[in-house]
């Protein structure tokens, strides 16, 4: 099966040897964000709040180069490095995933690139 590349500069580029995703047959696999703010490369300052706002708009740039948008999102992975912070992402990923919202899984990790404070990927059937 043949894979593509999918890229935009309206979100942070990859840190690392991947992609920011992939497409493959009916899906796409997004990689994790960060709150990295795409034109400087840094992590947005303001706490979990403006990462995760950041995360979610970084994410929405990469499902719209791959042709489609969040509303093809069948599944997300949260990564939290406090779960205290589970209720405010959980706010702030609802504006912008509608019902029927994707399948979800939150984990609680000891740390996150770059010392960010939340990090999420997303599979999308297209």
């Amino acid at each position: 099966m043949s894979r593509t590349a999918i890229h935009t500069d309206l979100a942070p580029k990859a840190i690392g040897p991947y992609s920011q995703a992939i497409r493959t047959g009916n899906n796409v696999y997004l990689s994790g964000q960060i709150g990295l703010d795409p034109k400087t490369g840094e992590l947005v300052k303001g706490g979990v709040d403006a990462e995760a706002q950041r995360v979610f708009a970084n994410l929405k740039a990469v499902s719209e180069a791959s042709g489609k948008g969040l509303e093809q999102v069948v599944r997300v992975t949260v990564y939290l490095t406090d779960l205290v912070h589970f209720a405010k992402v959980n706010e702030i990923m609802a504006e912008y995933f509608h019902p029927p919202y994707p399948a979800r899984v939150t984990v609680g990790v000891a740390a996150l690139p770059r010392g960010a404070l939340v990090e999420v990927d997303a599979v999308m059937a297209v």
